[in-house]
């Protein structure tokens, strides 16, 4: 059996812009998403800590380094810029390596830069 398991969270992103006439989705700072194991075209969900919206989409890849949070298209509705943002994947897991899985956890801060980084229990 599969289980859908948390494999990572960013958390505390701030939006940095909307693009309501886009092709869809988040755009994500590049370093970002490489600190949190998430890829380019990945399913994830967002949740607005402002407004308590939850959406799901994918993840387009925003310039390195920039900091950038850009939620497109439709989801582009679900936030204002400077509401804070989670950001999760998740993966399937056999059961045993369920049992041993630990999530990668991104906290940002103001400026959407990298203030912590973990592994969940």
């Amino acid at each position: 059996m599969f289980r859908t398991m948390l494999k990572s969270k960013i958390y505390y992103a701030v939006i940095t812009d909307t693009q309501l006439y886009y092709k869809g989705s988040i755009t994500v700072d590049e370093v970002l998403l490489k600190e949190a194991d998430i890829a380019e075209g990945e399913q994830v969900d967002v949740l607005n800590l402002n407004n308590g919206s939850r959406l799901q989409t994918y993840v387009i890849k925003g310039k390195a380094g920039s900091g950038r949070i850009c939620l497109n298209g439709p989801s582009a509705r679900r936030g204002y810029k400077g509401d804070r943002l989670i950001i999760i994947s998740y993966a399937l897991y056999e059961d045993a390596e369920s049992i041993t899985h630990r999530a990668k956890f991104v906290e940002l801060n103001a400026e959407n830069k990298i203030n912590n980084t973990f592994l969940g229990g």
